[in-house]
């Protein structure tokens, strides 16, 4: 009976985005729709994204979030409706909204220059990911730059859905019904943040920045993150977190100069 719901609810996602339920999609995106037994890239870690590409400068900042008070439990996924994710590992069907790591710190923050970048900055040609893969997106958080190329691969053999809801940049929503598709889109404006969701598998999330520099990073299993590239300046720096919100700090760094700087963020 739970096989018959699941079949049914299959349906009625891709009967609502071949009906319009979501936004049309872009003329400059492109799917592959031939199914392959591995994606061109594979990020299953955070951060995952592939780094961003040098600004120019000689200058780092390198960033630790620190968590302070009592780590959340994080809240346990039921994946029993399909197939596909039942075969996770339980340690893997646990909630990603907050992830206070070991040491801790906490995992997922996203640490981009707010204000100070100034100039032009090369658009990317090698495409950031966003991978579908057991279930969840991966990275959950990452940046890009606006009119780089994003690939969005489903590497499990069952239906998924990317569902991006910006504000700014042009909505859209796909399927993927097919394990090895590949569809390739681009932000045309910078934003912060991107969110995507897979309607048929309503714990699936991930945020996306899109700026119009390189300088941001992610915070990994230790709570670090790293702003590389930088020119000699004075720089606002931003953290952002999807439960916490955002921080700010100020750092002013000389050419060659590595400076460190932490961010705490305070259970609720």
């Amino acid at each position: 009976m739970m096989c018959q719901r699941y079949g049914m609810s299959l349906l009625a996602v891709l009967v609502v985005i071949g009906c319009g339920g979501g936004q049309p999609q872009d003329a400059a995106a492109k799917t592959d729709r031939t199914a392959s037994p591995e994606p061109a890239m594979h990020l299953a870690q955070a951060p995952a994204q592939a780094q961003p590409a040098s600004g120019g400068g000689s200058a780092a900042v390198n960033v630790t979030v620190q968590f302070e008070g009592a780590a959340p439990a994080r809240t346990k996924i039921k994946m029993d409706a399909d197939p596909v994710c039942r075969q996770q590992p339980a340690a893997a069907m646990e909630s990603e909204e907050v992830v206070v790591n070991s040491n801790g710190t906490l995992k997922n923050v996203f640490v981009y220059v707010k204000d100070g970048a100034t100039g032009t900055f090369p658009t990317p040609s090698t495409p950031a990911t966003l991978e579908q893969s057991g279930c969840w997106y991966r990275p959950h958080v990452f940046g890009l730059q606006v009119n780089q190329p994003l690939d969005i691969v489903n590497s499990d053999a069952t239906l998924h859905n990317i569902n991006a809801k910006p504000t700014t940049n042009t909505p859209f929503n796909i399927a993927q019904p097919v394990k090895g598709m590949k569809t390739t889109k681009k932000f045309a404006k910078p934003e912060v943040m991107v969110k995507f969701k897979c309607n048929v598998h309503p714990w699936m999330s991930a945020y996306a920045a899109v700026l119009t520099h390189p300088f941001f990073g992610v915070s990994d299993e230790q709570g670090a993150a790293a702003v590389i590239g930088l020119p000699a300046g004075t720089y606002t720096l931003e953290a952002w977190h999807e439960t916490y919100g955002t921080q700010t700090q100020t750092v002013t760094v000389a050419d060659g100069e590595t400076k460190s700087v932490a961010f705490t963020f305070t259970a609720q």
